[in-house]
């Protein structure tokens, strides 16, 4: 409740103390708009005074003009606002400043004073107008599902799990994920494919009977046997006066019968022709036959036919005539049938009970009987798959709009079952099944809205489980106490625990680690012959195994950079060459008498980051800045000829040295190579080895702020003890955009300092990090998309 709320709801409070507490109110904010103003003002002299000349002095040698260092020109900053506005690349600077790789060595040097100084200003600068206010938690684009999720929600909805989305076409991919709302479309042909497989996936989901077979014959009026005072005109029968025409059918099956007759008449003594139909000799029923010969009458009878022959016998049973006579024309009643048609459809036949399916019995749990209409018992089945296809409650409309359609299509004939299969057919193509919808709702109180107990379990089961909320997310959305921080936190644990979450270790851990380019690897076969199909499997298993491990035993996320364990069997730990492991099941190993230590050491990983004839330093030296510390380098310039195809000469090293001498490449590749070279003694493959041919292998190398490492384990430790909030930070931006399905804007910093600083006082506990992202407010509320 906002303050001016609560005062208003206290009726103590008299008009003149009203008045006076919200006047005093007034006064506080007036205040502190005009502190803010003045801050602001006393930061923009800052800027003038003080960073400003420290940027001309130390940056604008390298970083000015068309073709500033690494497209990073910084001249243009002349104000306060103008840094505001382009908060994102002043983040790199903080960066770049803040490890000691800007200004470069070769520059003139940056002293300790003015580089506390520059970073100071900075970082307080921005965290102040980013988190001093309510922060902007985002606008997360409307999200289709994707084909894991799609797979994953008919498995949980109906019970079946089989691959349709096998045939879709790819999810296109954003900031590293496949579940970014900006670039999942729908375009016609997924929506063509959308459609076939809700129809594959209904039968497989319901038994049906088979088609009934239909009967149907027809006949034109002159084709029947009639009576005297019948005749024949045409290809139709003109009743003249009292008579008959006869249709003489085997009837196929006994059942329910249609016969369809198009006739016609003349009015005499003010009244029209009457027609009488007759089933076997017996009176079925007699009609008033109004249409003309140019507009004639379609008149229906429904018919139980025995099987066998049948006779319908058509009368006109109302003749009347008046010779002219004095001058006043003649009066005949006549009647004319143009055709008959007679159609039948047998009953469906009931399905023997051994040949239903557990799905099928699950699902159609009421059927109709003498005292339960059609109408309920489609309801009572598909009203509760309506709610947990959508999410939510299915509204009475809804239900209403989907019961009716059903209804209509098994009055047409379908049996029941066939009904229900369209009814199930309709929710998996609504937009409310294909798309993760999320109402729109208006700021109360100066506060971004939250999002609703619904849409908050869908967010979090699709977050950790790539599918639907179970019942009891489902259940605790409907009390509204999911958001509870006590009962959010325990959701979080069970689901992490859950098997489902083996779905969060592929999608979100495999999509982070790229281990989907496993697939495109194709190491040259003469120089890697142990690589095969097999063994790229169990080393993307290790991986996933590894994750899953640190999930479910909640051990810190800095084991993933430097756990001396890892999951092997007996095939995988025989290439890396290490001994005790038996079995084709994956077990726990320790490594500490080996030279490997976390994710950085997987085969998995080390591989996708490799040239299919050898290692690729810059490639492992990227995937460290990209995905452990959050630092990715910039594209790299254009036509900078490739190792292989250049003339530079030597050894790997000596080439990368000589690669470095490109101006517009050192940049980038001194923050890149040192770190790729730690990792050398580890070939394309992810085995060790100490030498390369005859070459020793030399994995030392400086880091850009003066740290030595002489390998991968020297590496490691200096990414765990003197860099594990990068780590942690970086961790957190890759998972809360997985999370949210958007990729993150300055103004997610606040989210993202709040979550790595509650993370370093839990020591780094997994599901700190989980419950932090779920409790932070881009997950939990609706924001806005604004430019920087």
């Amino acid at each position: 409740m906002g303050l001016v709320s609560y005062i208003e709801g206290r009726k103590r409070i008299g008009p003149m103390q009203y008045r006076k507490i919200l006047a005093i109110l007034s006064t506080i904010l007036a205040s502190a708009t005009v502190a803010q103003a003045a801050d602001l003002a006393q930061r923009e002299r800052e800027f003038k005074a003080e960073i400003q000349p420290l940027l001309v002095k130390s940056c604008h040698g390298c970083h000015a003009g068309s073709e500033a260092d690494a497209g990073l020109a910084l001249n243009h900053f002349t104000s306060m606002k103008s840094v505001l506005k382009e908060r994102r690349t002043w983040e790199k600077v903080i960066q770049r400043v803040r490890i000691g790789d800007m200004p470069p060595k070769e520059a003139d040097p940056m002293s300790d004073a003015d580089r506390k100084k520059l970073l100071d200003w900075l970082q307080s600068s921005i965290q102040e107008v980013d988190c001093g206010r309510t922060p902007n938690p985002g606008a997360v684009t409307l999200r289709r599902l994707n084909r894991a999720e799609y797979r994953n929600t008919v498995r949980d909805l109906l019970g079946i799990d089989f691959k349709p989305a096998d045939d879709f076409p790819g999810d296109d991919v954003g900031y590293g994920f496949d579940n970014i709302g900006d670039v999942l479309t729908l375009p016609p042909l997924l929506m063509e494919k959308y459609i076939a497989a809700a129809e594959e996936i209904s039968r497989k989901a319901i038994i049906a009977p088979e088609p009934a077979p239909e009967y149907e014959v027809t006949y034109q009026g002159a084709q029947l046997t009639f009576s005297k005072g019948v005749d024949k005109d045409g290809s139709r029968l003109t009743f003249a006066s009292s008579g008959s025409a006869t249709l003489s059918e085997q009837a196929p099956w006994s059942g329910e019968y249609m016969l369809e007759l198009t006739a016609a008449g003349s009015r005499a003594g003010n009244e029209l022709p009457k027609l009488q139909v007759s089933l076997d000799d017996k009176k079925v029923k007699e009609v008033t036959v109004s249409g003309s010969l140019e507009e004639p009458s379609t008149l229906k009878f429904p018919l139980k036919l025995k099987g066998g022959k049948r006779t319908i016998k058509i009368e006109f049973t109302n003749d009347f005539y008046i010779e002219a006579k004095d001058g006043k024309p003649a009066q005949d009643r006549n009647l004319y049938l143009l055709d008959a048609k007679l159609t039948g459809k047998k009953k469906p036949e009931k399905i023997a009970a051994d040949k239903l399916t557990p799905t099928h019995k699950a699902i159609v749990t009421v059927e109709p009987s003498p005292t339960m209409k059609v109408e309920e018992a489609v309801r009572k089945v598909l009203g509760p798959m309506a709610s947990r296809a959508f999410r939510r409650p299915a509204t009475k409309d809804e239900l209403s709009r989907i019961t009716e359609f059903v209804v209509k299509d098994i009055e047409a004939g379908d049996s029941y079952e066939g009904g229900l299969q369209l009814g199930i057919q309709t929710l998996l193509v609504s937009p409310h099944f294909l798309f993760k919808v999320e109402q729109p709702r208006q700021a109360t109180g100066g506060e971004y809205p939250m999002i609703d107990e619904f849409e908050f379990a869908t967010r979090l089961s699709y977050f950790l489980w790539s599918t639907m909320p179970d019942d009891r997310l489902l259940q605790l959305a409907m009390k509204k106490e999911l958001k509870k921080p006590e009962v959010l936190a325990s959701e979080v644990k069970r689901m992490i625990k859950d098997p489902k979450a083996n779905e969060f270790v592929e999608n979100f851990a495999g999509q982070w680690l790229t281990l989907r380019k496993l697939d495109q690897f194709e190491p040259n076969k003469k120089m890697f012959p142990d690589w095969n199909e097999q063994m790229k499997e169990l080393a993307r298993r290790e991986t996933y195994t590894f994750f899953a491990g640190v999930m479910r035993e909640d051990l810190s996320i800095l084991t993933l950079l430097d756990g001396d364990f890892t999951y092997l069997n007996e095939d995988l730990a025989q290439y890396y060459g290490i001994a005790g492991v038996k079995g084709k099941a994956f077990q726990k190993v320790s490594l500490k008498e080996y030279p490997r230590r976390g994710l950085l050491t997987h085969a998995s990983i080390l591989a996708v980051t490799s040239n299919p004839t050898r290692t690729s330093p810059v490639k492992r030296g990227k995937f460290i800045l990209d995905n452990i510390v959050g630092m990715p380098p910039p594209p790299a310039p254009p036509n900078v000829p490739e190792l292989e195809k250049g003339e530079l000469k030597g050894t790997l090293r000596e080439r990368m040295e000589q690669h470095r001498a490109n101006a517009a490449c050192a940049g980038c590749h001194k923050l890149m190579d040192p770190l790729g070279f730690a990792m050398e003694n580890y070939d394309a493959i992810g085995r060790w080895r100490t030498t390369e041919g005859s070459t020793k292998i030399d994995a030392s190398g400086e880091l850009p702020d003066g740290t030595a490492v002489k390998n991968a384990g020297d590496l490691i430790q200096y990414l765990r003890k003197r860099d594990s909030d990068s780590f942690a930070r970086c961790l957190t931006e890759k998972m809360l955009t997985f999370a949210t399905g958007r990729g993150m804007e300055y103004y997610d910093r606040c989210a993202v300092d709040k979550i790595v600083a509650q993370l370093r006082q839990d020591q780094y506990k997994f599901s700190s990090l989980v419950i932090q992202i779920v409790m932070s407010d881009p997950f939990q509320r609706r924001g806005e998309r604004e430019e920087p």
